[in-house]
């Protein structure tokens, strides 16, 4: 148990798999905030119409989403997550040439292909290179990397738009993946026993089956991620909170402490406690989003809700990877991050509808019970599934 508890963790693959990680987050999300403003001042694209440019990205990363699993399974992950993030890159170069908006849907579309096998493929490499005895730790240092560039990016995106243009922002991009690309190559993966056959298509290769009611459980509480990443901003204004873009600054603030520290806790076999505890601290949280509305309650509740997710998805992580074995561990973090996704999009869907119809406060009133909801079939289901079928005693 000593030796176990000493094993390194930050050795030059994980150091490698880390700044890989962060770069392509990085070229990723520098686009992010500027896609909707070059639509709108420079293409003269209605508001109604950038739902579907910005939207056409999560398609393509859902449908790939599931079968990226098997295809890392069953081949080299390094040489898939070298070609996706090749893939990934060399799309940036479409958007010097994107001058209508049936072009960008396409480009979106197939950044979000590339970006949904290169996600599954590093989460698994660095699953891969973690010591299992510090692996929730790992995780969250490794997921942190992701946290700090969606923090980051778009706040460097914005001031290098502004002051050069829209075509330096691309090409700092596909600088950023250029860097990315060479991280990668300098990561020595584990040798992976070569499959004499190749296995059969079937539906478990894709999800992990056994793992369904997890799956379940972590849709219900990322469908208030969703709602928050797309209304926390408006929500703001409509309650006269100034700069309510400072929103994801706490937020960001809370998701890298959690996942510096959570995964410790997980490490040491409380991954109960840790789960259940993230997942009371974003039902009270989200519930003071909508109750509360002066600016310090605004930004407390950003902080904890940071704290909770960054507390609750390397929890869930960990939760899938114990489940499978070594040739399935692609297709666990697939499931892992197809939930996320699918919890994502229907918390955006549904959240236009329910501020639609009502108010943006009852967004959050609405994803605190869900949430409130996904501690109950924690304590039920998820629970008693993850103790009957984990394989890391």
């Amino acid at each position: 148990m000593i030796c176990a508890m000493k094993q390194k963790l930050w050795n030059k693959n994980f150091i490698n798999s880390c700044i890989a990680n962060f770069l392509m987050a990085s070229s990723f999300h520098l686009l992010m905030p500027v896609i909707p403003i070059y639509l709108t001042d420079f293409l003269g694209v209605a508001p109604s119409r950038i739902g579907i440019v910005l939207s056409s990205y999560s398609l393509g990363m859902l449908l790939v989403r599931p079968f990226s699993g098997y295809i890392i399974d069953v081949f080299d992950r390094k040489k898939v997550f070298l070609l996706a993030l090749l893939l990934f890159v060399a799309t940036f170069f479409g958007y010097l040439f994107a001058v209508t908006v049936g072009l960008l849907i396409i480009l979106r579309f197939l950044h979000g292909l590339f970006w949904g096998v290169a996600t599954v493929s590093s989460n698994t490499i660095a699953i891969d290179i973690i010591p299992s005895s510090r692996r929730a730790e790992g995780v969250g240092y490794f997921g942190m990397n992701m946290n700090l560039a969606m923090a980051i990016a778009p706040f460097i995106a914005i001031h290098i738009f502004e002051s050069f243009g829209f075509y330096i922002l691309i090409f700092c991009a596909i600088f950023m993946g250029m860097l990315a690309i060479g991280s990668v190559m300098f990561i020595k993966t584990p040798y992976k026993q070569k499959l004499q056959e190749r296995p059969p298509l079937s539906f478990d290769r894709f999800i992990l089956i056994k793992g369904l009611p997890v799956f379940f459980n972590q849709l219900l509480v990322t469908i208030g991620w969703g709602m928050l990443v797309s209304f926390a901003a408006l929500y703001g204004k409509e309650i006269n909170i100034p700069n309510p873009g400072m929103f994801f600054l706490f937020v960001a603030a809370g998701l890298i402490l959690a996942r510096i520290t959570s995964g410790r806790f997980v490490d040491k076999g409380y991954l109960h406690i840790v789960a259940v505890v993230a997942l009371s601290i974003i039902t009270l949280s989200l519930f003071s989003f909508y109750y509360y509305h002066t600016i310090f309650s605004y930004c407390l509740s950003a902080f904890f809700i940071g704290i909770g997710y960054g507390t609750m998805l390397p929890a869930f992580q960990t939760t899938f990877i114990n489940m499978a074995p070594h040739d399935r561990r692609g297709t666990a973090n697939s499931t892992y991050l197809t939930a996320f996704d699918f919890g994502m999009g229907a918390g955006m869907l549904l959240g236009g509808y329910i501020s639609g119809f009502y108010s943006t406060k009852y967004l959050y009133l609405t994803a605190s019970i869900l949430s409130f909801f996904s501690i109950l079939f924690y304590l039920f289901i998820s629970r008693k599934v993850y103790e009957k079928n984990k394989l890391i005693k």
